[in-house]
């Protein structure tokens, strides 16, 4: 009996999304080159390219790995201060040397992640957010105080570090939004993100059938924490000047919420809940007086209406819609054309 199709093959599939993203990339970066996008929007569109980042990066940690960290600011903060002093201190121009900042970032925000992971990992709810909360604010605090125990500038302090580098563009932005995405449903596509998922599922169970937990813990752990750290790259990239005060326990939970909102376990509902909590704020600065009552009420419907968030553990995959649309079609005709003999 053969085994009835729904999706085109994956090569097919992969090179469709390809094309479409490349074609988003040029729209894109046409659009604003030519000025039809104004700075204002333009500036929106770069920050939802590095919150959508920041929020699937989160979602490999809680959503797949189904714990619950609340010191990703942090690692955000490192990958931003270890990519701008490497572009403040570095001789090379910004253009070859900025993809080397933005994997020194990630590397540095990685190393932070292992680190931190292999003890905190080991607690579980409660107290794993207590212990990454705490570690948060600890790499904040440190950013803050590191120059007077040095003894000489590093971070500069309260003063914050500046005169970094412009060389976060749209196309950098979203070729590493691209890459982040392609890269994390590959891995949990992969033997090693269904361990992960079965951890998620039944620590006990998945313990028991020889997966490594402590091992698989800290894989999803410092894959979240360096992307977390490319983004923070990029945001350093993109504003110029970093103060400590930015990464602070308050931005980990706007990243968790984002995450929250689109589906603990959905890479589309982080993308679009990322999309839609950066955009909203800023489309309702003409209401000045009102827009955070707005925000906050749209947070509250979403979460009575849909505890799950706006996508649940929904994933979205173009090849398997096209296998749909394609195979689907194919099969009513052939059905059509049966009950016709």
């Amino acid at each position: 009996m053969k085994t009835k199709r729904n999706r085109i093959p994956t090569l097919l599939g992969y090179a469709i999304n390809l094309a479409l993203f490349a074609a988003f990339l040029i729209l894109g970066d046409g659009l604003i080159q030519s000025g039809a996008i104004s700075k204002y929007y333009s500036k929106v569109v770069m920050l939802i390219g590095i919150n959508v980042i920041l929020a699937v990066s989160l979602n490999v940690a809680t959503g797949y790995l189904g714990q619950l960290p609340l010191g990703h600011a942090g690692f955000m903060a490192v990958g931003a201060y270890a990519s701008a002093i490497f572009m403040t201190r570095t001789a090379l121009p910004a253009s070859p040397a900025f993809p080397i900042g933005i994997l020194i970032g990630g590397a540095v925000a990685a190393a932070f992640g292992i680190i931190i992971g292999i003890p905190a990992l080991r607690l579980r709810g409660d107290y794993l957010a207590i212990i990454t909360l705490g570690f948060g604010e600890i790499i904040r605090v440190v950013l803050l105080n590191i120059d007077d125990v040095l003894g000489f500038t590093l971070t500069n302090g309260a003063a914050g570090l500046q005169n970094i580098p412009k060389a976060t563009t749209f196309l950098n932005t979203f070729v590493c939004v691209g890459l982040t995405c392609f890269l994390i449903h590959t891995m949990m596509k992969s033997r090693h993100g269904r361990a992960i998922l079965a951890l998620r599922d039944n620590e006990i169970a998945a313990d028991s059938c020889g997966i490594n937990a402590t091992y698989y813990k800290t894989l999803g752990f410092t894959a979240s924490a360096f992307f977390a750290g490319v983004a923070g790259a990029l945001y350093a990239g993109y504003i110029g000047i970093l103060n400590p005060g930015g990464f602070g326990f308050m931005k980990s939970i706007e990243i968790l919420v984002m995450v929250v909102l689109g589906g603990m376990g959905s890479m589309v509902g982080s993308v679009l809940s990322a999309t839609v909590l950066t955009a909203v704020p800023e489309l309702l600065r003409a209401f000045a007086g009102y827009r955070m009552i707005v925000y906050a009420l749209l947070l509250i419907v979403v979460m009575i209406f849909k505890p799950s968030g706006l996508m649940g553990t929904y994933d979205f995959s173009l090849s398997r819609l096209l296998g749909k649309l394609f195979y689907g079609s194919s099969r009513k005709k052939q059905g059509k054309a049966g009950d016709a003999r």
